[in-house]
């Protein structure tokens, strides 16, 4: 401040400079048009999304909408006809099934993340398994590090390529409906991990067929409806009950209740008249 007490111009200009690294995204779509082929029909026309960094970020939509084709092109797997995506930081993806054909430790699973830093030809320093080993740890994991990947539950190997894709050094999470074919428990565990990373401020994109799942720990969605057609935005603003409707031809309803205390809100499908009804007696 000067001597009257007002700001200076360089205390002004620092301070925006600092609130523009806040509000800078983490991912950015600008009206990206993509088909497969010249004579292919598009699949997408004039999408365009904001990913802001240390968010969780939902993309819902029915299966063949093309969420996976959003996501290739976030990866750098496919590039726009038209448009810009624009990524600030590194991504490291978490694929919906991960297979492997060899008993690998739980350690050389999360190992192999470094890859980048490890090189072709070279082999882990014990810098990166100790940066496996500090994955492994953050995600509560270090006393699975030298168990075989291939005996874990569906939960503990989703949460292991997490901690994989962590000792990457990435910040920015990609995970393709990383709750499929688990059960009810593991996907509450999943979901409070990512809830965990973003408050460690990393950014997390997920793709879900769940609304629910978006509705409890995301901050903004992208609904796909059609190639030309979405919302995206907060949401509460977005996952509305019309706008499931219109995504999913199912109605959904906002269901507000008390649980230890706790005022929630979730979502719920309704499906009228399918039990058979139960028998006077």
């Amino acid at each position: 401040m000067d001597s009257f007490g007002y700001v200076t111009y360089a205390e002004a200009y620092a301070a925006l400079c600092v609130l523009s690294k806040m509000t800078e995204p983490a991912l950015e779509v600008a009206a990206v048009d993509f088909a497969y082929g010249p004579q292919m029909p598009a699949v997408l026309q004039g999408y365009s999304a904001r990913v802001a960094k240390g968010s969780v970020f939902a993309i819902l939509g029915p299966n063949g909408r093309g969420k996976t084709t959003l996501l290739k092109l976030l990866l750098g797997a496919l590039e726009p006809v038209r448009g810009r995506i624009r990524v600030q930081g590194r991504l490291a993806f978490v694929p919906q099934l991960f297979q492997v054909s060899f008993p690998f430790r739980v350690l050389d699973m999360v190992i192999m993340g470094r890859a980048r830093q490890i090189g072709l030809f070279s082999l882990p320093s014990k810098a990166d398994e100790a940066a496996a080993f500090d994955a492994l740890a953050r995600l509560g994991l270090a006393d699975l590090a030298e168990r075989s990947f291939d005996e874990l539950s569906g939960g503990q190997r989703q949460l292991v390529v997490f901690a994989r894709a962590l000792a990457s050094g990435a910040d920015i999470l990609v995970l393709d409906e990383p709750t499929s074919a688990l059960d009810l428990k593991n996907q509450g565990i999943v979901l409070e991990w990512i809830a965990r990373l973003r408050d460690e401020g990393l950014t997390v994109l997920f793709t879900t067929h769940h609304p629910h799942h978006a509705h409890a720990v995301a901050d903004d969605a992208l609904l796909m409806f059609g190639q030309h057609d979405y919302a995206c935005g907060p949401v509460d603003a977005v996952l509305t009950e019309a706008n499931l409707l219109r995504l999913y031809g199912v109605s959904l309803r906002q269901v507000a209740f008390e649980h230890d205390g706790e005022a929630l809100v979730s979502l719920v499908p309704v499906h009228r008249g399918l039990r058979r009804a139960p028998v006077a007696g």
